[in-house]
């Protein structure tokens, strides 16, 4: 099983973009589809981008298709979320999570989180 350890979240202005990393310990890393999700206070957390284990398929929330760019490098062990023209409501507590074997947007299936990253876009 890995552990996962989210980095590069932030202040942004609206507009602004951020990338946030998520590195995995453990040697089955490429084993694990990897997501992103986010979470404001009061609400469920959000699915934002899936990739599979193989990095060549990807999956993303409508609302940040075009916007957001979900990669990864099995070699480092680290998931990428590239965020691009950031709104002010999507300030967030970003996580990464991994689940064993093929890509799903359902929360529940993730077993594995990050502790979160938080990202902040001014107005």
């Amino acid at each position: 099983q890995v552990q996962l350890a989210e980095s590069g979240g932030g202040l942004v202005q609206a507009g602004g973009s951020l990338r946030l990393s998520c590195a995995a310990s453990g040697r089955t890393f490429s084993s694990y589809s990897m997501g992103w999700f986010r979470q404001t206070p009061g609400n469920e957390r959000e699915f934002v981008a899936v990739i599979g284990q193989g990095g060549y398929t990807t999956y993303y929330a409508d609302s940040v298709k075009g916007r957001f760019t979900i990669s990864r490098d099995n070699a480092k062990s680290t998931a990428y979320l590239q965020m691009n023209s950031l709104k002010p409501e999507e300030t967030a507590v970003y996580y990464c999570a991994a689940k064993f074997g093929g890509m799903t947007v359902v929360v529940t299936a993730y077993n594995t989180w990050g502790p979160g990253t938080q990202g902040t876009v001014s107005p």
